[in-house]
């Protein structure tokens, strides 16, 4: 096992048999031996170094009815909630003066937020912070919109893919969402130009290890510059309800294969990590992940962008809580870093 994952290292290549071996071997020596060699690699890119991106939630609004998220159209327990272009500006400012360099603007498929919107505040956001990076998670649109959106000035574009297998991918989304146009959608970011991030929730209802394999092998082609990944989590008022959680141990061993793998690009330790495991944030960075993502939205709508059950927004999840994130932080070596921390391929030590 310690052979191929030294092969994996060298070349960032592996089989399938071996993707199975490792992403199914139960040996705790050969598990560590990935996240250590992980991390070395992410600290030969990066340093001691995680980029903190400021998170503006700005809106639960949602014409979609993904069956897995506490946010779709048909849950009627959610109080929904749209910021304003001025509250998302304050979020940005309050960011600033904290040192974020980097705004990530995510929110469902909102119908009154509709293009123009969006144009005109990321336009305003580039005005007032030009030495920042925008980082957009609104789903998929069309390409001239995405095109626009770049040409006002966004730099990055969160679109998980979430399954390569369009049988699987039905058993998430209901009928009026197309598996093709979601892979269209992020061949296009990369053809405009975007820093381009997609990903799968580890776990998810139906996921098998051979999904996960296409998903490895679809992001070999994409060649994403962001890999988002966290374990699946349910929501109480979806259909999904009574599945279980997806495994905390399976998404940082992914972690740990996709640095291998993409040893330049940039990976969070989601939020989702840190819900499911009190220090699952700081074993992500310590399987290879580089990237945190503290909430900068209105303290008094956190709780409304209830994607999963129990999500954490506060304390260190938090952008007021970063003290207590750099304290999390030291106690494993690292320090958090407020350079934009853009996709690079050249090292930094």
């Amino acid at each position: 096992m310690k052979q191929w994952i030294d092969i994996l290292r060298q070349s960032h290549q592996i089989s399938d048999e071996e993707l199975i071996q490792l992403l199914t071997c139960t040996d705790a020596d050969s598990i560590d031996y990935l996240h250590r060699q992980a991390q070395e690699v992410a600290l030969s890119h990066f340093g001691y170094n995680i980029y903190i991106r400021g998170l503006i939630e700005i809106s639960n609004c949602c014409r979609n009815d993904c069956y897995y998220c506490g946010i779709r159209k048909s849950n009627t327990n959610v109080d929904r909630y749209r910021l304003s272009r001025e509250q998302i500006l304050e979020c940005c400012a309050q960011g600033y003066k904290l040192g974020f360099r980097t705004f990530v603007m995510q929110g469902g498929e909102d119908r009154v937020q509709n293009a123009d919107w969006l144009i005109a505040t990321v336009k305003e956001i580039r005005s007032n912070y030009p030495d920042c990076a925008i980082t957009l998670s609104l789903g998929e649109m069309p390409r001239e919109v995405y095109q626009q959106l770049f040409e006002v000035g966004a730099n990055r574009y969160l679109l998980r893919h979430e399954t390569y297998d369009e049988k699987h991918y039905n058993q998430l989304h209901p009928k009026e969402m197309s598996f093709d146009h979601r892979i269209v959608s992020l061949r296009t970011l990369k053809e405009i130009g975007f820093q381009t991030g997609t990903g799968i929730m580890v776990g998810s209802p139906g996921q098998t290890i051979a999904h996960i394999i296409k998903d490895i092998r679809f992001m070999e082609e994409l060649q994403p510059q962001m890999i988002g990944i966290g374990p699946f989590i349910p929501h109480k008022d979806t259909p999904f309800a009574q599945a279980q959680a997806g495994s905390v141990e399976l998404t940082l061993r992914l972690i740990s294969i996709f640095r291998l793998m993409f040893p330049s690009t940039l990976i969070p330790s989601t939020t989702a990590l840190a819900s499911l495991s009190k220090d699952g944030r700081e074993r992500g960075i310590l399987a290879g992940a580089n990237v945190v993502m503290p909430n900068l939205s209105p303290v008094d709508q956190r709780k409304n962008y209830s994607l999963y059950n129990n999500k954490a927004a506060l304390g260190a999840e938090s952008a007021e809580g970063l003290k207590l994130l750099s304290l999390q932080l030291e106690k494993i070596g690292y320090h958090i870093s407020y350079d934009r921390g853009d996709f690079r391929l050249h090292t930094t030590i």
